[in-house]
């Protein structure tokens, strides 16, 4: 049987207003040790969703990774925090991949003064 590559997904949700948050930049990052390096870039559509897996199959490797939402200006955008210095401008996550063959799901569950993830499917 032939080997099945992983992909890794992610998406937004707005837990403070109940629904998907669209329009919100991502960057994905490779970390090793004190060296980030981008390798992705995306933007959450009307579902809150990448329009395809921010890394796709061939290109999903073991390691460690940093998804960096940039949040600020869709809070602004949505009316639920003014002023310069927001308390989740942008929210990092890091995460481990030990099964690279594996689809790993990395959501933002986020609010204007909190946010949780977790490994979903």
């Amino acid at each position: 049987m032939a080997k099945t590559g992983g992909y890794l997904t992610t998406h937004v949700l707005d837990t403070a207003r109940g629904v998907p948050a669209a329009g919100i930049n991502i960057a994905l990052y490779r970390v090793s040790g004190n060296s980030h390096r981008k390798i992705a870039e995306a933007v959450t559509n009307a579902d809150g969703r990448t329009d395809s897996p921010i890394l796709p199959d061939g290109k999903f490797k073991a390691g460690q990774y940093e998804l960096i939402f940039f949040t600020g200006d869709y809070l602004r955008s949505t009316g639920q925090v003014t002023g310069e210095n927001l308390f989740l401008d942008t929210v990092p996550i890091r995460f481990g991949v030990d099964d690279d063959t594996a689809h790993y799901h990395v959501p933002l569950l986020l609010s204007p003064f909190g946010y949780s993830t977790y490994r979903g499917s």
